[in-house]
């Protein structure tokens, strides 16, 4: 990772992964039946032609076309529909699983007017309760953005693979999901005022310096002066500015930024909550357990438990999360 990368550090903590889950190749006039799509964060891509995304609290349609990109934050009661003149009588489509038989179904309707493909950002709890509150309903990255021509050229690529069926296409679709995410996230973010959070912060050039800080040494606590400092600025006018990006005060982000490292450890890994407390600069387990339940709302064992229940259930079922 490049040294000073506040995104890159972020989305290795909350574990982000983006997973190609469906697809459809259509004709004509069309339309999907109602969908649920209110327990992830989905994203659907137009590789060819368009169509209209119709969701619960939008005051319109989102029309997409040919290297545009929908993503759809917790959305129930979406509705698909070709960019077609409204009078014409629509056929039902359904979703196509990708891990049926997507490959095959897009390379016998390579010639379709209308090629989507779709799927959803996988996160940890931590990295939905960041990412979540900072995106609209529906986020719309245009194609003609000049911040987005990586999502295309992605996008150009996932579509390869899913057609080639090579050696290996499985793996490098999984790979190219993965960057396919990023490239949406530094679209979304240089097309788009972004309200205070972390994603604003995590790009913020005068604040870089100051993250650096925060993120390099977890149990490490500089003080607001040493950070108003590294970004040349004085306390004042840091502690204002850093509220105004982040949205909250300095001394909370680095709380919330040792709290997704707990997270992260109690989750993965079997350090003992003591030896996490000392890790992560608290003075003892007990001050350390007061200040995970404050933030997390349950203790360190028993966010580990559930945890690890989560993950076990997620694998005796054959499945991911969604």
């Amino acid at each position: 990772m490049r040294p000073g990368d506040p995104l890159s550090e972020v989305l290795d903590l909350v574990d982000v992964r983006g997973v190609i889950s469906g697809g459809s190749a259509v004709s004509g006039a069309w339309v999907s039946p109602e969908l649920d799509m209110s327990g992830a964060l989905k994203f659907m891509a137009v590789v060819r032609g368009g169509m209209r995304v119709h969701a619960a609290g939008l005051s319109g349609p989102v029309e997409l076309t040919a290297g545009d990109v929908a993503v759809l934050n917790h959305r129930d009661r979406v509705v698909l529909e070709s960019i077609t003149p409204r009078g014409l009588p629509r056929r039902v489509i359904d979703e196509v699983d990708v891990d049926d038989d997507v490959v095959a179904l897009f390379g016998s309707a390579q010639d379709a007017d209308d090629i989507m493909v779709g799927g959803h950002v996988d996160l940890n709890p931590a990295g939905h309760a960041l990412l979540a509150p900072v995106l609209p309903p529906v986020a719309h990255v245009r194609a003609s953005a000049p911040a987005a021509t990586g999502v295309r050229r992605i996008l150009d690529r996932l579509f390869e693979e899913l057609l080639a069926e090579r050696v290996g296409s499985s793996f490098a679709i999984r790979q190219y999901g993965q960057l396919f995410v990023l490239e949406l996230l530094r679209a979304y973010m240089h097309q788009t005022d972004l309200p205070p959070g972390w994603l604003r912060v995590s790009i913020d050039e005068q604040l870089r310096p100051t993250l650096a800080l925060m993120h390099g040494e977890p149990a490490r606590r500089p003080s607001v002066d040493e950070l108003a400092r590294a970004a040349s600025m004085s306390r004042t006018s840091f502690a204002e500015r850093f509220r105004a990006v982040a949205g909250m005060p300095p001394v909370a982000y680095m709380s919330r930024w040792r709290m997704l490292h707990a997270q992260r450890a109690l989750r993965d890994s079997d350090i003992g909550v003591g030896a996490l407390a000392s890790h992560l600069g608290y003075a003892s387990e007990s001050a350390f357990s007061t200040a995970f339940k404050r933030e997390i709302g349950e203790s360190p064992l028993r966010f580990r438990q559930r945890q690890r229940r989560a993950i076990a259930g997620r694998h005796s079922s054959g499945g991911g999360s969604a």
